[in-house]
Parts: C-alpha cells; sequence; structure tokens
C-alpha cells in the first residue's frame, strides 16, 4: 500500500503552488473550459475561458475540464491515457469491496487496475482486499476519510483525489476503482473525482428499496442488486425490485446479480469494458 505521508505530501506541495484555497469541490480548475451536454464524463458546446480565479482552487492545480450545467460541478475532460475513474458507492454491507474485489479478478487478463478504498476510522476495506490477493499491495490504497462517506466522494474530494492522481502517475493503469466507505441512498460522488458511478444495493435490504428513490440510485451510470441469492430466505420479489428500479432510473441500466453465485460479476465487468471502449473513443 503507498505510503499515505506520501500523499499528504503531495497535496501540500500543490495548496503551496497553489496560493491558497478556495471553497466548493475539493480542487482547482482553470484555463480552457466547454460547456457540458449534460452526460456523465461528457462534453460539448462552445469554448469559454475561465480564470483561474473563477474557479475553486482547493489544490491549487490547473485543469482541463467541464462544467456542470445543472450543478456547476467541474469535470476532467477525458485525456488521451488517463484511467476511466470508476466511483462505487452504497450502504454498509451492500457488497462493494466484494465486487471490487470480483472486478480485478475479472479484469486481471486484459485491463490494468489499481483501487482505492475509503473507510472513516481504518483502512480495513483496503486491507482485506490486500488479504485476498486480488492485486498487488502497491496497487491498493487505503483512505482514512475521518468524515461521512458522502464528504470524502463529494463535497472535499482532496484526499481521494490526490490519491487517484499518485495511482495514475506510478502505474498508468487502464481503470481506477474508488469505493466510497457505506452511505445511505443519497451518496454521489463530484464528477470532479469519476467518469462514472456504480451504485450497491442487497437484495437483504428489502424489494422496497429501489422505489425509495434517492441520488444514489437513480442517478448512478449502473445500478447493482446484489446477493440475489438470498431473496427467497428474506422475502424479497425481484421481480418488484426490477421493476421499481426501472421506473426511477429513466432508462439507466440495472444488473441484478449474485457475487456468491458469480465472483466474477460478468455482467457488471462487461458494463465497465464498455465505459473503457466509450471513453477511448472520446479521447481520440
Amino acid at each position: 500500500m503507498l505510503d499515505r505521508r506520501h500523499l499528504d505530501e503531495r497535496g501540500r506541495e500543490r495548496r503551496q503552488v497553489g496560493g491558497g484555497a478556495g471553497a466548493g469541490e475539493g480542487h482547482g480548475l482553470g484555463g480552457d473550459v466547454v460547456g457540458q451536454a449534460g452526460e456523465p464524463g461528457g462534453h460539448g458546446g462552445d469554448a469559454e475561458r475561465v480564470e483561474p480565479q473563477q474557479a475553486d482552487r482547493g489544490l491549487g492545480r490547473r485543469r482541463q475540464g467541464v462544467v456542470d450545467g445543472q450543478a456547476g460541478d467541474l469535470v476532467a475532460r477525458p485525456r488521451p491515457g488517463r484511467a476511466l475513474r470508476v466511483g462505487i458507492g452504497g450502504p454498509v454491507g451492500s457488497g462493494k469491496t466484494e465486487l471490487v474485489s470480483c472486478l480485478c479478478l475479472a479484469f486481471s487478463g486484459d485491463l490494468s487496475v489499481a483501487v482505492i478504498t475509503n473507510d472513516v476510522f481504518t483502512t480495513e476495506d483496503a486491507a482485506i482486499l490486500e488479504a485476498k490477493r486480488v492485486l498487488p499491495v502497491e496497487r491498493i490504497v487505503g483512505v482514512q476519510t475521518g468524515c461521512c462517506p458522502h464528504t470524502a466522494i463529494r463535497d472535499d474530494i482532496s484526499e481521494n483525489l490526490d490519491a487517484l492522481d499518485a495511482l495514475e502517475e506510478r502505474f498508468s493503469p487502464d481503470v481506477l476503482l474508488l469505493e466510497s466507505g457505506g452511505d445511505n441512498l443519497t451518496a454521489t460522488f463530484s464528477k470532479a473525482l469519476v467518469d462514472v458511478q456504480i451504485f450497491v444495493l442487497d437484495v437483504a435490504g428489502g424489494d422496497k428499496v429501489p422505489r425509495k428513490g434517492g441520488p444514489g440510485v437513480t442517478g448512478a451510470d449502473l445500478l447493482v442488486i446484489n446477493k440475489t441469492d438470498l431473496a427467497p430466505m428474506v422475502g424479497a420479489d425481484l421481480d418488484v425490485m426490477r421493476r421499481d428500479s426501472a421506473a426511477v432510473r429513466n432508462g439507466k441500466p440495472t444488473h441484478l446479480i449474485s457475487l456468491r453465485e458469480d465472483p466474477t460479476a460478468a455482467s457488471v465487468a462487461e458494463w465497465v469494458r464498455e465505459q473503457v471502449r466509450a471513453r477511448a473513443l472520446q479521447t481520440t
């Protein structure tokens, strides 16, 4: 696992270079930006100049990016050679760490991967992945956030962003997986942090959960409903979960899976591969 002191030193260096911190998202953006068409990670519209002081300067960095017309979120524009950054969120116990483990194994033959996990007070999830030996330990970074999980992935993203950038610089992976700490149905990732988002629910939470909605359920690029093998034991109706997910997600995909029965998470892995291919077309 990478030395956290190294990441802290890099963050301090960037803040010193930037000449001060700004408000809002946890990293800076300056120079040329373009209007966004509305899709996560997409870009389009006429170019316009945004001066550095107009953008947040939390890490004192300049980046190429796009501005989300709805929330003003600063989005890193896809660039050749940069990894696809995948955020994985969801409630405690839904199977996020196990999904990360399965994806690492699924990609072992065709994609280069590195992982960041978030825990509030420990680096437990990183330790689990290390023990499973799904990746070399130097490709697994545990971030101890010390705050609510959604804060570290949406409101103050600097620590996770530094960790992502450090792995990018060291390994040049195809995919970076960022696992959030366990959170509620409102958890979403800043578009300045990840390119696509996966939200994981589990059947044991009850078949009513998808229709409760929340930004995590409705806004994720992919909704994963895990532990389908438990449905008979907890009295959950998978058809209801499938129907309700479709009703609240406006055409975005939902995968019902059991990681116990399919330890390669085949359908989710293929979805991620599709995002890698689509992103490669965007950056050529």
